[in-house]
């Protein structure tokens, strides 16, 4: 591990963390519970439902919710795409208005654009320039013929946390459904269903140490909430995610949701004090500045705006520091980031920023990176 790069880009993913990938492997070989989960009429496939059954469990107890209540998906898009679209197709003939903001992730936001597209109206808030939208603001938007309110608890590249409780209890109070996506909130910060009033929460497991391709949509069902599928078949998930389920990628999250359980209290201040200490070594280099609330944000995330130099360029010098210019799925493309000019950043700044993400196997020599503030200041001197 010593000859490898700094691994600084948790937000875009996590590796598998061990105890996870050895639950992952007793599902995989012919001595294990391989079989099809919904063969219910054998032993192996009893035996298979059982573990996908337990992990179902775990995923629901890290958010305070029934077994019932997790579906399980591909992923936090998925989970994203079936909330938005499949809650406002079965709706369609009672409300057609939804509250977003600018600063969602790319599943939220293209969603939105399919509604509109299908006749629905979307409202985007603009955060405030901390990054933060606030319960006020969602007030100010809601309607008589609101169905929706989708909003993240963590934003994926700046990290600043929205107040869900609060949001929630409004939508609540209101007749608005609440959909919230926690793919960068799962595992890191408290969440409670009941308590927060969320209708539609959306998880995935590998944005804390659970492997790619699995994640869960946690809906409400009392009273139950109407939801018309993305993709038909053999009616699997109570016929709301039909396909054959994946044992060990469902028990590779129900694990890494139960470690997250179990290691919160430990990891999140651990984590929380190497970020603080990363900022501390950035924060004295001429041109550097925090995008984000500096109070109100995740432990892991840290954004910051290296003025006068690009950001790719950046990263290319840093080449033994494995970070990022902004999240994961916009890095395909070239243009500045949508959530900073959404808080007022110019194209320039927007372009010349960096997200450094932490996580549980981020050590303390990685986070102090005493390379990065001088090359940083060095490659901000040749910018200029």
């Amino acid at each position: 591990m010593s000859s490898r790069s700094i691994y600084l880009d948790n937000a875009a993913t996590t590796a598998v963390d061990p105890r996870v990938i050895a639950e992952m492997n007793s599902c995989l070989g012919a001595d294990g519970e391989f079989a099809n989960p919904s063969s219910v009429n054998h032993g192996y496939g009893r035996r298979a439902s059982a573990r996908v059954e337990r992990a179902r469990a775990e995923v629901a107890a890290l958010v305070n919710a029934a077994p019932e209540q997790i579906l399980f998906t591909s992923g936090a898009t998925e989970a994203n795409n079936l909330a938005l679209l499949g809650a406002a197709r079965f709706h369609r003939n009672r409300s057609r208005h939804l509250v977003t903001s600018r600063t969602e992730h790319p599943a939220v936001l293209d969603a939105c654009r399919q509604l509109e597209r299908e006749g629905c109206v979307v409202t985007y808030l603009k955060p405030a320039p901390s990054g933060i939208v606030e319960v006020e603001q969602v007030a100010a938007a809601l309607r008589p013929d609101t169905l929706l309110v989708s909003l993240m608890h963590v934003n994926n590249e700046i990290g600043v946390i929205n107040d869900i409780g609060s949001i929630g209890r409004l939508c609540r109070k209101s007749g608005v459904l609440f959909h919230v996506d926690a793919a960068q909130s799962a595992g890191k910060l408290p969440i409670d269903v009941r308590n927060d009033a969320i209708d539609l929460l959306s998880l995935t497991a590998h944005k804390l140490h659970g492997p790619k391709g699995i994640g869960a949509l946690c809906i409400r069902r009392e009273p139950r909430l109407g939801l018309v599928p993305l993709q038909f078949g053999g009616g699997q998930e109570h016929g709301l995610r039909s396909g054959t389920l994946p044992t060990h990628q469902i028990v590779g999250m129900g694990s890494a949701y139960r470690i997250a359980r179990e290691s919160m209290s430990v990891d999140i201040p651990r984590i929380a004090g190497l970020r603080e200490q990363l900022w501390g070594a950035l924060a004295d280099i001429p041109g550097v500045e925090l995008n984000g609330d500096p109070v109100r944000r995740v432990a892991g995330i840290l954004n910051v705006t290296v003025d006068g130099v690009e950001g790719e360029a950046l990263l290319l010098a840093l080449g033994d520091l494995a970070m990022s210019s902004g999240s994961a799925c916009a890095s395909l493309h070239a243009e500045p980031s949508y959530v900073l000019r959404a808080l007022g950043r110019s194209d320039r700044l927007a372009q010349s920023s960096l997200r450094l993400s932490l996580g549980r196997f981020t050590t303390a020599r990685e986070s102090r990176a005493g390379r990065l503030p001088d090359r940083c200041g060095d490659r901000q001197a040749q910018g200029r």
